[in-house]
């Protein structure tokens, strides 16, 4: 698994080839393993493909086209729609979209307090820690994976679809890469640490 820390990549392309129900378990049973906040395992997985997935990607692309044109529910956002009709495209041709909610909040859209904003934090980072758990899996499993939170711009759409108060954070496109990306630049290390020993 060291290895796939160093060797993981974001995958755009993928290939016509069906990811196994073993795989897909394996890749989501490595997500549940994560540490998490107060051990409240926030997390909920939809696996998404076939029909499915083209209906969710159906109101996808409704939800991008009314942030578009009609009633902006992210107007200060609007320079990233580009960027969702692209991660679109990558999401119908991934043979698998493994679609993560956080149980344990509600839509973004809603005020909170600040108590529970702090929860929703943590949460939050626990499912993140998920999420690496499940990319550096697939990494390992000769899979190709994509961390994918353009789906903020159709939330209204794809939790009414999905049928769910809880919060969506996003998705992982998943399937056989068809191509090998180049590692993208990092930081150096001095840059971002700052010693007080």
């Amino acid at each position: 698994m060291n290895n796939s820390i160093y060797n993981r990549r974001s995958v755009r392309k993928y290939l016509d080839k069906n990811v196994s129900k073993e795989m897909i378990e394996q890749i989501i049973d490595a997500g549940r393993m994560a540490p998490s906040a107060k051990n409240r395992q926030p997390w909920k997985y939809i696996v998404l493909g076939g029909e499915s997935k083209e209906e969710f990607l159906e109101h996808m692309q409704k939800g991008i086209v009314r942030e578009e044109n009609e009633c902006a529910l992210l107007p200060n956002s609007k320079k990233g729609i580009p960027d969702a009709k692209n991660t679109y495209k990558i999401m119908v041709e991934a043979p698998i979209l493994i679609v993560i909610l956080n149980t344990n909040c509600r839509s973004p859209f809603v005020e909170i307090d600040t108590d529970n904003r702090f929860t929703e934090i943590c949460d939050t980072l626990s499912i993140g820690a998920s999420i690496e758990n499940m990319l550096l899996k697939a990494t390992d499993m000769g899979l190709g994976s994509l961390w994918i939170a353009n789906t903020c711009y159709a939330y209204k759409e794809l939790t009414t679809y999905l049928d769910t108060t809880k919060q969506l954070v996003g998705a992982i496109a998943l399937g056989y890469a068809d191509e090998t990306p180049a590692q993208r630049p990092r930081k150096p290390i001095d840059e971002i640490v700052e010693y007080r020993l």
